[in-house]
């Protein structure tokens, strides 16, 4: 197939950039199943094996951005990682966030999870992948849990603070900086790099008490490449994420707590097979794949 990919950022990004480094993966994948790629990005972007036609950024990073004057002829099927207008071909749109309330959704949105595609009404979903290589694997562990993400609220940092204080348990914080009395705890700032993958890598447990529903959690895969368990709350996609081999999930900060012992016995090669078996760029370019031909 000839697929065009869309994304209004410069590829590969600089930094973090969850849905963006999702794309590039997805493009290798789809490469590396023999299918044809154009991607449409900031000019600028370097893809290997991939075409590249470069869009106007800061236009095309509003909704309903106008794809048909950029996209080549020959393409089979569109798909879109933001919103755009009808590109007039076989397409699908990716959502990497939660609509608003009433905010309608065209029919070709495709999900990140079985609870994102049930909350939004939608019939198809992909969960995410990752390469593995890219993330350090390690079977030894270092003194200490870690929370890796944004600290606001919604993403319960502070109940991971809270447990380390419970349990005198060491924590690092990845995402910023708070200052927080404990010698339990240590804020690391944001981590990028080379520091993020061996922190992950080295931590006995990742945190992921989440207060909101999140459309899947990058973060999560990228702990178990790393050999890491997650322990978090029933929100989102961590339950079909997780296993009982993997991690745990619980309900409040007591439960999450009470399920320290047995995310500890997880073994470190039991949460890296199962992202090689479900959570792999490939399993996830192979399952778009299905869909653009359904598109098609």
């Amino acid at each position: 197939m000839n697929v065009a990919l869309i994304h209004h950022a410069r590829l590969p990004v600089r930094g973090y950039g969850g849905t963006e480094r999702v794309v590039v993966w997805l493009a290798r994948g789809l490469v590396e199943l023999g299918h044809q790629v154009t991607l449409l990005s900031a000019p600028g972007s370097t893809v290997p094996g991939v075409r590249l036609v470069p869009i106007p950024p800061s236009k095309a990073a509003r909704g309903g951005f106008d794809v048909r004057p950029y996209h080549p002829t020959g393409i089979n099927v569109v798909h879109a990682h933001q919103e755009i207008a009808d590109p007039g071909l076989p397409w699908l749109w990716t959502m990497h966030g939660n609509a608003r309330a009433g905010h309608p959704l065209p029919p070709s949105t495709v999900g990140l999870s079985a609870d994102h595609a049930r909350r939004h009404g939608l019939t198809r979903w992909v969960h995410n992948g990752l390469d593995p290589s890219e993330l350090e694997f390690r079977k030894e562990k270092k003194d200490y849990d870690l929370f890796l993400g944004r600290l606001h609220s919604v993403k319960g940092w502070q109940w991971a603070v809270e447990a380390a204080r419970r349990t005198e348990r060491k924590l690092v914080v990845a995402g910023g900086w708070r200052p927080v009395v404990s010698r339990w705890v240590r804020f690391a700032g944001t981590v990028e790099g080379t520091r993020k993958t061996t922190l992950l890598a080295d931590a006995r447990l990742l945190w992921a008490p989440a207060q909101w529903d999140e459309p899947f959690g990058l973060t999560t895969i990228e702990a178990l490449a790393s050999g890491t368990p997650v322990l978090g709350t029933r929100r989102g996609a961590l339950p079909e994420i997780l296993t009982p081999e993997t991690g745990a999930c619980g309900d409040t900060l007591d439960e999450l707590i009470a399920l320290i012992p047995s995310v500890a016995r997880c073994e470190p090669d039991a949460c890296r097979d199962l992202v090689e078996r479900k959570f792999h760029y490939r399993v996830m370019a192979e399952a778009y794949v299905r869909l653009y031909r359904e598109a098609g």
